[in-house]
């Protein structure tokens, strides 16, 4: 395979140079070891190419690993998985990517069969590896195997090679072999032998292989050939890595760790069992990147340990609940930049008592044709350690850790309470862009200490180098990323405002701020300034005004009377949540009848830390809330139970003393009322019958004059609040209801707070025996229905009939669930339901021929 490095013969020969050097002079071999071991260095990479495998790679991996490696290399390279044609016959390109993967992967157990294999002569005659007859039936299992092993994971040594061979008949007595000697032999002297014959300059000019493989040739051509210094296998290379060889320079170090792993694995294997250990024992340089730059020098950049991490892997699963990270809305990498800029500047107010004129910029800008999102904070700033050690620290949040405490005395003590997740939250910028360049400098530090750290992709390693001396960095942080989308496309940054405005976006996420926060429109002289504001203390009407801004300044000014008139309500309905302390988490009125008003979009919010979270139609306002993911672009509120509890009972008595709890207000509460008060207050609609509402303290007198009810479910039947009516759910038409029946009005107008009230709550607990009943018997629908609106028809009409709950389900259930009533309209169809009797009742009359 041309893009793999050399493994001919070469090869072979080194194996021998390299194997001296691991042993060292504490090691022997027997003419039988030297034997076995030099076939064994042979055979081991002889089925690195697709001639030394008798079927197809393919074949030789098996039909599912083939089809799994052809999947994963299509969805790399297309960003979709392949349909069943594409599995059969996968591009050229992938095909080859593929087999080359699939030798890489079979070689060691092709390695094995070579032993046995022939080769056919032109004589017509039968040739082998090993030639002598007996040497092969002899020794070849045992060859094929140490071939083999050095693919296998080093435990399975102790095990596979644990007991000494001795000497054929006709060979002296002392001729032993040591079948687990050679393998950590073979096994660390193909490890070793790692320098530029492997990738030979003028052979790496002809082949110029591509991707990862291009990386491995250009760091083997660097190396120069190892020696042991102590029990340190030593690796050195002439030539300095220049900018354009950084991902072979650190290619170079991964390799290297990985054979400093099977040194110490394979020598602490020897150590375990008593047997004699290896001279070469660790590779020199690899704890550290700067320590490794001391054997592999650089030019012109500076190696830092900077790859992406993820040292707290519980915390990182914790966070993100199962869910993807950030989501789709680029929204969520404003908020975070934005998020964590404040954090920086309230830092530097905490440690900087003098510290003056606070501020953060947003600029949008387009330069040479590339949009540009610049986010800049005159706050704390990083050094070279935090910005290395804190800020990429994935999946942690950098203001918690020791290294920023240590190096920033008195931020603890200055009430100092992060809000971002400074490092988690540093990521979602790759929403927005793969390049990505981030300039700091400490509040206290020189222009020397000034750092910039650019990325091309989240998954590469960044380079960090010093600001240039024509440059200067101002203290604090500034991020700068190319979009990949236009911010006015439909997928931009902006798709979400009114006017495509950079100040309509900050608006919309930042719904309280304590810095202020200046927005550049592209090509504006002069920013905008969104001024520092608390939603817990502000004024109704200032609340309001926040999270809906005015609209004077648009081309939507003639829908500014209409935001008054829904400001003057919402001042007059809303009322405060307070946590445990007393400090207000919400002001909010209940119900979407404010949607209703106008043509504006007044959707409740849900904040988290005073930025836009969430949104929902279930209130008007806002209430403080909790992520429910990493991307905090989905959030529960804060407030328990009983203090929402005690919101809705407050929001009905306002809503009663200032006269809007109407009709269509109560129908449209009614179901969140019970959900989460489980109780429904008597005069209160619920319902929709052929009379017109119906409410509980009506439901007596209503089923008095009736021996039969028909209690819809479903459709075709739909209805509405305004005014209230019920009509079929594809047409629209107005249909009235049968005599006897009754359609419940369960309107659900979102589910951020109902769905902190599981249903559960408010069951029949004497009926929870019938959950685990595996059909739909009258005790299981009973169960389910309990809670709900349904469950307040059923227990009035059994006190209105004085029967229970049996005598008005049991008879449905026998019936098999199949009652209908039909309508006068033929084109309407039959209504699903449940046909309830009255007890003792005459008997319906037979229908007629």
């Amino acid at each position: 395979m041309p893009d793999f490095t050399v493994h001919d013969i070469t090869h072979v020969d080194a194996l021998w140079e390299t194997a001296d050097m691991v042993c060292g002079d504490q090691v022997a071999l027997t003419p039988a070891e030297a034997y076995v071991l030099g076939c064994a260095f042979v055979l081991h990479d002889a089925a690195m190419g697709a001639a030394a495998h008798a079927t197809n790679p393919s074949d030789a991996l098996g039909e599912q690993r083939w089809r799994d490696l052809v999947s994963v290399a299509h969805f790399r390279r297309q960003g979709s998985w392949p349909d069943a044609e594409q599995l059969e016959r996968p591009a050229t390109d992938v095909a080859k990517e593929c087999r080359a993967t699939a030798i890489r992967e079979t070689h060691a157990e092709q390695a094995r069969r070579l032993v046995d294999q022939p080769w056919r002569s032109n004589a017509g005659n039968d040739l082998f590896l090993i030639q002598d007859l007996q040497l092969r039936e002899s020794y070849g299992p045992l060859i094929g195997d140490l071939a083999a092993s050095h693919w296998w994971h080093v435990d399975m040594l102790g095990s596979r090679f644990r007991q000494a061979k001795g000497s054929l008949t006709w060979q002296p007595v002392e001729w032993l072999i040591e079948p687990l000697k050679l393998a950590c032999i073979l096994r660390l002297a193909d490890a070793t032998q790692i320098d530029s014959r492997r990738a030979p300059t003028f052979l790496f000019a002809l082949r110029n292989p591509a991707g990862a493989s291009h990386d491995h040739w250009r760091f083997q051509e660097h190396i120069s050939r190892p020696h042991l210094r102590g029990d340190r296998v030593t690796y050195t290379s002439l030539r300095p890595f220049g900018p354009n060889s950084t991902s072979a320079w650190w290619l170079a170090l991964d390799y290297l760790r990985s054979v400093d792993g099977e040194l110490k694995k394979v020598d602490a294997l020897l150590h375990d069992l008593g047997r004699g250990r290896l001279a070469a024992r660790a590779v020199a340089g690899v704890d550290s990147p700067e320590r490794f730059a001391d054997h592999f020098p650089v030019s012109e950049w500076r190696p830092i340990d900077a790859k992406v991490k993820i040292s707290d892997i519980p915390a990182l699963v914790d966070t993100l609940g199962g869910e993807q990270l950030y989501g789709k809305e680029p929204e969520v990498a404003v908020r975070e930049l934005i998020q964590n800029a404040q954090d920086a500047v309230l830092a530097r107010q905490a440690v900087d008592p003098d510290f003056a004129g606070a501020r953060i910029d947003v600029r949008l800008t387009d330069t040479n044709g590339h949009w540009y999102l610049e986010v800049q904070d005159n706050g704390i700033g990083m050094d070279e350690d935090i910005l290395v050690h804190g800020l990429l620290d994935f999946g942690t949040s950098g203001w918690t850790s020791d290294g920023v405490r240590t190096r920033f005395p008195g931020l603890a003590d200055g009430g100092f309470k992060p809000n971002g997740r400074f490092g988690i939250g540093f990521f979602s910028v790759f929403m927005l862009g793969d390049h990505v360049e981030l300039t700091t400098r400490r509040y206290d530090g020189s222009m020397a200490d000034a750092r910039c750290l650019t990325f091309h992709q989240a998954s590469a390693r960044p380079l960090l180098t010093t600001v240039p001396a024509p440059r200067r960095a101002a203290p604090g942080t500034t991020v700068r990323i190319r979009l990949r989308e236009d911010p006015y496309d439909a997928e931009g940054i902006l798709r979400r405002t009114d006017d495509e405005r950079l100040i309509q976006l900050l608006r919309r996420l930042v719904l309280e701020n304590a810095i202020p926060i200046r927005a550049w429109e592209p090509g504006a002289a002069a920013p905008e300034t969104l001024q520092p504001f608390t939603l817990a203390d502000g004024a109704p009407e200032d609340v309001f005004d926040r999270l809906y801004p005015s609209l004077a300044d648009t081309w939507r000014v003639n829908y500014e009377k209409q935001r008054l008139q829904l400001r003057e309500a919402f001042v007059l309905r809303a009322t405060e949540l307070f946590d445990d302390e007393q400090q207000r988490i919400g002001l909010a009125a209940l119900g979407a009848d404010l949607l209703f008003w106008s043509h504006l979009s007044y959707q409740g919010i849900v904040t988290v830390n005073g930025f836009l979270a969430d949104e929902t139609s279930t209130f008007a306002g806002y209430l403080a809330g909790q992520p429910n993911r990493a991307s905090r672009d989905q959030a529960r509120p804060l407030a328990s139970q009983d203090q929402i509890r005690q919101w809705i009972r407050e929001q009905e008595h306002r809503t009663r003393a200032v006269g809007q709890f109407t009709d269509s207000v109560q129908l449209e509460l009614a179901y969140t009322q019970k959900r989460a008060l489980n109780s429904l207050s008597g005069d209160t609609a619920f319902a929709l019958t052929a009379e017109g509402l119906l409410r509980p303290e009506g439901v007596a007198s209503w089923a008095a004059q009736r021996n039969e009810v028909f209690l819809a479910e479903g459709p075709p039947l739909s209805w509405g609040s305004r005014p209230p009516r019920i009509f079929h759910y594809l047409t629209g038409r107005d249909v009235p209801l049968p005599h006897h029946g009754v359609l419940i009005c369960s309107f659900l107008i979102g589910q951020k707070l109902v769905e902190l009230f599981p249903p559960a709550l408010n069951r029949d607990s004497a009926y929870d025996f019938a959950r685990s009943h595996t059909t739909l018997t009258w005790q299981k629908l009973w169960w389910r229905i309990s809670g709900s609106l349904a469950g307040v028809f059923l227990t009035r009409l059994c006190d209105a009939w004085s029967c229970t709950i049996e005598d008005l389900l049991a008879p449905v259930e026998q019936r098999g669930w199949s009652d209908v009533a039909e309508l006068e309209d033929e084109y309407i169809g039959p209504l699903w339901g449940y046909l309830l009797r009255r007890p003792g009742s005459p008997p319906r009359p037979p229908v007629g021929p």
